[in-house]
């Protein structure tokens, strides 16, 4: 086996080489190369060689790749060395040209997404259909069961947490394709107990197991999406993960435009998350594997096969040869959980685990439960109005963000998006607690609650679930997102339950306060301890972060 990649990398090498012979000679474009420019009229001279000579062909062509092998390890190890020093990977030159991207990959990211619109819309559907449900399912009328109410909202939010954890494991062994396939179960399954539900206990197990469903896609959309996205436009397309997430929200409040003529409607509202779990399942059959993945379990040609049905057929090599140089696959086992938190890796998934809770104990989900209330105070009583501006804001700034990723750069945005959260949070904890702004109090909330949402959508929304599968290793890639995602999970479900309790006992003002302080330190630690990764293969990131030798 081990003879067999060495062969399989040796054509890959030589490959690279003839075409960037070319490209020595003015044939081919390319940007300026970190490599020694004698490096080019070395080439020219062997393949001279080459021609001259038949009889000496097989030695010369092994000489040349022994060259040009040693040569390129030495400056991509001196540069990760380099690199990992310094904390950063600016200083990790672009290895290999990007070609034109041709748009064939979007399909299949569109395929991905559809666990994005599962996501978004199991969160949101609950929330018009509360009261509706309630009723109906004898909740509100029976004091002995208003207990469950509460149970109906957060059951979601801790099956999700146990999907994530479970999503990472699946996403390893089955395959990301395959785990999607499988997640449709309890997606479909979850979909109709509750659009059935003649009890709350139906109601609760129905949640549970659409929970654990949007839990594992929250895994696995954007380690997919990263895997499969080329580098020049990976920000982009990454960041149409939380686009998709906002959208499915909004599909939710589209649906439920009808509950005030038809009370029964709630039972269609959850029914409709069949139709794109079904479609998701049907699309993951046509949608080609990750080829990292494939690469990582020894699956050469069926890595190659999913690299031409993304990328096309003249990218095979180049590709194919920066997972090779990557040191994936045959030279380190697959990753366990124990070995996240092992020296080498410990560093990198606690940026992971602490950009989620940045993200959730800034305060995202208790602006949207307190949403309704700042518009009320403000003289905006319908409360699908302001649900309506807050989704707005959301998907207007996520739109924005996807423009500026692959420009500005991940680390840029978040740091401008947790200094515009707090900025905001600053004022409305000002708009609450300081009266003699009383006249301009509910002006000035809804103000701060619109900037807060465009603040989030622009990096701490989209920006986390994109940059962590660029920063991890391969064989951790998988594992280490899951976790990431179940501390988001956690938080989320800790904030939802205790936020009001809290808001009760000290104020809404002073928690604004105390999440605005949160935003700082946030600012603080993305400054010093997050890498930029913008045009960056995530074998390049792989080498600067985590150097084999």
């Amino acid at each position: 086996m081990q003879a067999s990649n060495h062969l399989i990398k040796g054509n890959l090498e030589f490959e690279i080489s003839k075409r960037r012979d070319l490209r020595c000679f003015g044939k081919v474009k390319e940007r300026k190369s970190t490599l020694n420019p004698n490096l080019c009229i070395r080439r020219a001279s062997i393949r001279s060689d080459l021609r001259s000579g038949a009889v000496s062909m097989g030695a010369e062509l092994s000489r040349a790749t022994d060259g040009v092998e040693s040569v390129v390890r030495s400056s991509i190890k001196s540069r990760s060395v380099k690199a990992q020093a310094s904390g950063d990977i600016e200083d990790l030159a672009p290895f290999n040209p990007r070609e034109k991207f041709t748009g064939s990959v979007l399909p299949f990211v569109g395929v991905a997404c559809l666990g994005a619109i599962l996501f978004g819309y199991h969160l949101g559907v609950v929330n018009g259909a509360l009261d509706y449900l309630s009723k109906d399912l004898g909740i509100a009328q029976n004091a002995v069961m208003q207990g469950m109410y509460r149970w109906v909202v957060s059951t979601l939010l801790a099956a999700a947490a146990v999907g994530s954890f479970t999503g990472g494991a699946l996403a390893d062994k089955f395959g990301r394709t395959r785990t999607f396939q499988l997640d449709a179960i309890p997606l479909i399954i979850g979909a109709l107990l509750t659009a059935i539900a003649r009890d709350v206990q139906t109601m609760i197990i129905g949640r549970l197991l659409a929970g654990i469903g949007i839990g594992i896609t929250s895994a696995v959309v954007p380690l997919y999406i990263s895997e499969i996205s080329p580098t020049e436009i990976r920000g982009a397309l990454g960041s149409v993960n939380q686009l998709f997430i906002c959208i499915g929200i909004l599909a939710a409040l589209v649906a439920g435009l009808p509950l005030a003529g038809n009370p029964g409607w709630w039972r269609a509202m959850f029914g409709l998350a069949v139709v794109p779990s079904i479609l998701l399942a049907l699309g993951m059959t046509y949608s080609p594997e990750s080829p990292r993945w494939l690469f990582q379990q020894g699956k050469i040609s069926e890595a190659e096969k999913s690299i031409e049905a993304l990328y096309g057929k003249e990218r095979v090599t180049e590709v194919m040869y920066e997972l090779s140089n990557a040191g994936q696959g045959s030279t380190e086992p697959e990753a366990g959980w124990v070995d996240l938190f092992s020296c080498r890796y410990r560093k990198v998934v606690s940026v992971g685990a602490a950009l989620f809770l940045f993200q959730q104990f800034a305060g995202i989900n208790a602006v949207v439960y307190y949403s309704t209330a700042v518009f009320h105070s403000a003289g905006i009583a319908s409360d699908v109005a302001a649900s309506a501006l807050v989704g707005a804001s959301n998907v207007f700034g996520t739109v924005i963000a996807s423009s500026l990723m692959d420009k500005q750069g991940r680390k840029n945005l978040l740091i401008t998006s947790f200094a515009g959260m707090g900025a905001s949070m600053l004022l409305l904890s000002v708009s609450f607690s300081w009266k003699v702004l009383g006249p301009y109090s509910g002006m000035l909330a809804v103000v701060g609650t619109v900037l807060y949402v465009l603040s989030f959508s622009l990096g701490a929304g989209p920006v986390p679930a994109l940059l962590l599968p660029e920063i991890f290793a391969s064989r951790i890639r998988a594992k280490a997102v899951a976790l990431s995602l179940g501390t988001h999970w956690i938080s989320n479900f800790v904030i939802g339950l205790y936020f009001l309790s809290v808001v009760d006992k000290f104020g809404i003002g002073a928690v604004y306060m105390v999440f605005a302080t949160v935003c700082s330190v946030a600012v603080l630690y993305i400054g010093g301890a997050v890498v930029e990764t913008k045009g960056r293969s995530l074998e390049e990131i792989e080498l600067a972060l985590n150097p084999t030798s």
